[in-house]
């Protein structure tokens, strides 16, 4: 004979400032760290992301969906991002994410998912800065102006002493909106930069946040020591970070797959014959759980390449659910 029903959780809907307001930038960063460490150990099962595009316009669609025995949830975010936005004041990316619990199939809670995907790929930037960066690294460069550069700083001076954060932007008025916003945000030193080169002279740590089709960057601006985080473009066709520089660099990505699939930043060197199939091969989570070093020496350069992945915004979305049943945050909804 079967009991009473059980009591189905509430159904939340988060927004934009709900998601920042239940995922503080250093929970976010953890939770990318719970994440990295259950893809590695293989709790985490997630498909390869399906790509829609426009042949008639610069359009792409992607569903990414993951599950995790280690968290027992799984979630699935359908993410738009149409470049014509920009000409009509439209942010590039429109998303949703659903989080479902992993043992009674339930649907927990609806969020924005262009703020939780800005969050959680700031994260994993922030996550790979602590593991990958010389300890005292202060200086910041910051390519692009966008909600991901503000992400990707937000994320490196959770993690690193910063004092001192340059962006360069080719729309220099967005590069000076960003600098008092993010001077204001961080009390930290941001002010814009003229060009690349001076951008990077002394710097720790560079992110890049564009959807850049070409590098960012001359190779003989990039200093011994230097970090950097290529999180802007997915795409085989499109590359921030010069070829050259990978060559030198020590390369880390988030999973040798998706790299292969998505990372042009790699795949373009791989086709002119200057780096080999092995530079796929070292994944963040290889770090984490002690199956690989992380850096080697202070004068290495080291290269973190991200193309997101589904299990990102499963674990921010998680940790974020958590924490607004207990702050109160989000909107119930009437299931």
């Amino acid at each position: 004979m079967s009991g009473a029903p059980a009591t189905r959780p509430p159904l939340l809907y988060l927004g934009a400032e709900d998601v920042r307001r239940a995922l503080p930038m250093r929970a976010a960063v953890e939770a990318m760290r719970e994440a990295f460490r259950d893809l590695a150990n293989g709790a985490v099962a997630m498909p390869p992301r399906t790509r829609m595009a426009n042949p008639e316009g610069d359009e792409v669609s992607l569903i990414m969906s993951s599950r995790s025995n280690g968290i027992s949830r799984l979630g699935v975010k359908l993410i738009t991002l149409y470049d014509r936005n920009r000409t009509i004041g439209l942010p590039l990316a429109q998303a949703l994410f659903m989080l479902v619990d992993g043992q009674t199939g339930v649907p927990l809670a609806i969020f924005d998912g262009a703020s939780l995907t800005a969050l959680r790929t700031g994260a994993v930037s922030g996550l790979a800065t602590d593991v990958l960066a010389r300890p005292g690294g202060a200086v910041a460069a910051i390519f692009g102006a966008g909600v991901q550069a503000r992400a990707q700083l937000e994320a490196i001076a959770a993690v690193r002493p910063i004092r001192e954060a340059r962006v360069f932007d080719p729309i220099a008025p967005a590069a000076e909106a960003f600098a008092a916003e993010m001077s204001g945000r961080l009390s930290v030193l941001v002010h814009p930069a003229s060009d690349p080169a001076a951008m990077l002279q002394g710097a720790d740590i560079v992110c890049t946040a564009t959807n850049s089709r070409t590098p960012l960057f001359a190779d003989g601006d990039i200093a011994p020591g230097t970090h950097i985080n290529a999180v802007g473009v997915y795409q085989p066709e499109r590359a921030e970070i010069p070829a050259e520089t990978v060559r030198r660099a020590r390369t880390v990505v988030d999973q040798t797959g998706a790299a292969l699939e998505e990372a042009g930043d790699l795949l373009q060197p791989l086709a002119a014959g200057m780096i080999d199939r092995s530079r796929f091969d070292l994944t963040l989570g290889d770090i984490l759980i002690g199956r690989a070093e992380g850096r080697r020496s202070p004068a290495e350069i080291t290269l973190f390449k991200s193309v997101g992945l589904a299990v990102q915004d499963l674990y921010a979305a998680a940790r974020a659910y958590d924490n607004a049943l207990r702050l109160g945050v989000g909107r119930e909804l009437e299931r």
